[in-house]
């Protein structure tokens, strides 16, 4: 079977499960919630602080931005597919389709690339619904290349060392607020001590994003190592997931 062939048999599969999950349906459609949600509430909160306060929030823009699209976008979509994963190990859909046409190498392929396509896609929306910051089309390009990787990388992290459901969040919970908050503190260091945060692979990514914002030249040197070390982190785990099947 040619990957095509994967997504036409896999995909309508599970579109089956995931509207048969409520938890599941939901959470497809919370990045374009958020999105609509920053753009009511974030100039608005702005206004608001800067009359009481005089604090000028539109500085911190890209830093909301950044969490929120670069890295939540990702971040649902990956636990999406992570739950998915786990429904099959449990149920041994992944043990009976070694005896089936579709080799594992084309099924991991189809489940690394979908959460990647969704989050793409998903960005050319994104940024014009939340209305926060001033990227054009190509910029748009280069931080969606910059942070789809993410998403499968999210899903394997959570297949990988999560047992079932239950596990499943407790791992999102707890490494979940690391990959996502901590690069944040990136944007108030010097550029020279950002590098202690690239060892999360969400870091480059939101760095990829607010070069971008800031208007400088396009940081192909940033998002290329952003690319190698996810696909780096991808193989890592995709190998810890097939230990967790051997188990």
């Amino acid at each position: 079977m040619t990957i095509s062939d994967v997504f036409k048999a896999l995909g309508p599969i599970d579109l089956r499960n995931v509207r048969r999950d409520q938890l599941l349906a939901w959470v497809m459609f919370l990045p374009l919630l958020l999105a609509l949600i920053l753009r009511l509430l974030v100039p608005w909160l702005s206004q608001a602080l800067f009359a009481r306060l005089g604090f000028d929030l539109r500085p911190y823009y890209p830093l909301i931005l950044s969490y929120s699209v670069i890295t939540m976008f990702p971040a649902t979509f990956g636990v999406v597919v992570g739950f998915l994963l786990l429904d099959e190990r449990d149920e041994g859909t992944l043990t009976a389709l070694r005896v089936t046409p579709l080799s594992m190498t084309n099924y991991f392929l189809y489940r690394v690339s979908l959460p990647t396509v969704l989050t793409f896609a998903m960005m050319f929306f994104a940024f014009p619904i939340a209305n926060l910051g001033r990227l054009d089309l190509p910029a748009v390009l280069v931080a969606s290349l910059a942070a789809a990787p993410l998403a499968p990388l999210f899903a394997l992290l959570l297949a990988g060392f999560a047992a079932n459901k239950v596990q499943g969040f407790a791992v999102i919970k707890a490494v979940g607020g690391i990959l996502l908050v901590v690069p944040l503190f990136g944007y108030f260091v010097p550029a020279r001590l950002q590098w202690a945060f690239a060892v999360l692979p969400t870091f480059l990514p939101m760095k990829v994003y607010w070069v971008l914002e800031a208007g400088e030249a396009l940081p192909w040197g940033y998002l290329l190592m952003a690319l190698a070390y996810q696909a780096v982190m991808t193989v890592l785990l995709l190998r810890r997931f097939n230990l967790r099947l051997r188990q």
